[in-house]
């Protein structure tokens, strides 16, 4: 009996769908069926939702597959595609009751800190930061009501980069039943598998790498766990904030192409960073060595006006990871909802710029970003 050796990443993503459909297609088809039909009573009694379907809120065969794909990117046992990144956000942290705390790192993406204060003021949920540097600090944070740590590394947008390994041993050591999530937009499954590190769940934004075209809102949660796979899969259902077929079929199409656009936003952004390195215009580059997150300050208030009103081929517009270059100032934009005092201490200020690095010729981007600053 042959044994079946584990398949690299690139393998999973090339091959996702295929040889999955009845009828033999190599591209899985597009199911729009919103319901399915049962056979006889007998069925229907008998009928396990874990195999069939019935109702396209509780599965489809699109979502289903896609499912499947994204857990065994993440080396998870189970996987929830939802409506958006923040859906996954509110499902991850469904688990959590009144008199429960999470403590979270200070940079994350804004929305995240909106989230926060609404369960801390109707939901009776504490929270508190942690900085990302020792872990001794964090651990200091921890209490017996702390139900979740909250990561997200590279952070958004000073990218920070965490020792998952690190944090999750530090964390379970103190007690086991802590959950630590990860939010892996950033990095993706390709540079990056926090459940193979320590941690317990992890969390994307499917809107931007997994995704990579501009085209879709997504969410996914990944779990290694069983019981708690049951308890998120209980709340999905239930609140239906699941992702349609179509969106399904979109995002399963583009993870095939996930690994060479990831690779590909990693070379064109190094070669943007060795730009802003030298250019005097710009004072300070945050970039955690690959990726294609971009973070840079301009040494005046007017060089961001004027970059931001000038460039022809980089887009001024809010999210990331998708193959057109996007240009974002967290300070208005983003992280416009973080307070005030936490945007200063951080460094998030009218200077600081965010730039998703697409897949133009980089050359292009440089060039642009140099006629911009001469208006």
């Amino acid at each position: 009996m042959c044994s079946q050796k584990k398949l690299s990443l690139e393998t999973i993503v090339a091959q996702a769908g295929n040889r999955q459909d009845d009828n033999q297609a190599v591209a899985y088809p597009l199911y729009f069926s919103s319901n399915y039909r049962h056979s006889s009573l007998a069925e229907a009694k008998a009928f396990d939702p874990a195999k069939g379907y019935t109702y396209s809120r509780l599965a489809t065969p699109n979502r289903r597959i896609l499912e499947e794909t994204l857990a065994q990117l993440e080396q998870g046992t189970a996987a929830f595609a939802v409506s958006s990144g923040m859906a996954a956000i509110q499902l991850t942290l469904s688990v959590l009751k009144p008199g429960d705390h999470v403590v979270s790192l200070d940079d994350l993406y804004g929305g995240d800190f909106r989230y926060f204060r609404y369960l801390e003021s109707h939901a009776g949920i504490k929270f508190d930061q942690w900085n990302g540097e020792k872990t001794t600090e964090l651990v200091a944070k921890l209490t017996l009501q702390t139900k979740i740590v909250w990561l997200e590394t590279p952070s958004n947008p000073t990218m920070k980069e965490l020792d998952i390994q690190a944090v999750a041993d530090a964390v379970h050591g103190y007690n086991p039943n802590i959950l630590v999530i990860v939010d892996n937009t950033f990095y993706t499954p390709v540079y990056q598998q926090p459940l193979t590190e320590g941690a317990d769940v992890v969390v994307h934004s499917a809107t931007k790498y997994l995704s990579g075209h501009n085209d879709l809102l997504g969410g996914v949660v990944v779990v290694k766990d069983d019981q708690l796979a049951q308890e998120y899969n209980e709340y999905y259902i239930t609140t239906g904030d699941t992702l349609d077929s179509f969106d399904s079929w979109l995002l399963l199409r583009s993870l095939k192409t996930l690994d060479l656009r990831v690779k590909k936003h990693t070379e064109n952004a190094q070669a943007v960073v060795k730009y802003l390195e030298n250019d005097p215009h710009f004072t300070k580059v945050l970039y955690p060595g690959k990726g294609g997150m971009i973070s840079f300050y301009l040494k005046s208030v007017a060089d961001v006006a004027k970059l931001l009103d000038h460039v022809k081929i980089i887009t001024f517009a809010e999210s990331l990871g998708g193959v057109e270059s996007l240009i974002t100032i967290p300070y208005y934009q983003t992280h416009a909802d973080v307070e005030p005092e936490q945007r200063q201490r951080l460094g998030i200020t009218p200077q600081l710029l965010r730039l998703s690095v697409g897949l133009e010729n980089p050359d292009d981007l440089i060039n642009d970003l140099k006629q911009a600053l001469e208006h």
